[in-house]
Parts: structure tokens; C-alpha cells; sequence
């Protein structure tokens, strides 16, 4: 355990930032998860709703820091690509 007071804030704020992250990145994940089972049911109404909320969530994520910018377009980029080959 850490001695000096600014290394004991710190092992506080990164506990507090990475619980942060988990939970962005675990909503997201869900999210992510909602569009393939609307897409595994073949439902395209349902596909597009889920798909809009999960690039919402995912962008939220970007912006917070918790994902790269690429890294948030690539899963959004494959995302859309997968509700768009729906017949």
C-alpha cells in the first residue's frame, strides 16, 4: 500500500475510473447484443432501433474516453453493415 497522499488519491481515482469504464463498456456490450438478437430474429423494424440506440451508447462511450474514435466506428461501422444485409 501507498505512503504519500497524492499515490493513495490515485489508487482512488483510477478504482473509481475503471469502475466507470467497466460499466460504460458493459453497456455497450449489451447494447451491441440487443442489435444481433433482433437480427438473429429477423426482425428489421426492431434491428434499426436497437442499432440506433447502440451507436448512441457507443458514441457516449468515444466521447467519455472509455473507446478510440476508431475503435467506436469500426464496431458501429460493422454493426450497421449487419442490420443493412437483412433481407
Amino acid at each position: 500500500m501507498a505512503n504519500i497522499k497524492s499515490a493513495k488519491k490515485r489508487i482512488l481515482v483510477s478504482q473509481t475510473r475503471a469502475e466507470r469504464n467497466k460499466a460504460v463498456r458493459s453497456g455497450v456490450k449489451t447494447a451491441v447484443k440487443k442489435v444481433h438478437a433482433a437480427i438473429e430474429a429477423g426482425d428489421k423494424a426492431a434491428a434499426q432501433e436497437a442499432l440506433l440506440a447502440a451507436t448512441s451508447t457507443i458514441d457516449k462511450a468515444c466521447t467519455k474516453g472509455v473507446y478510440h474514435k476508431n475503435n467506436a466506428s469500426r464496431k458501429i461501422s460493422r454493426l450497421s453493415l449487419s442490420v443493412n444485409k437483412m433481407a
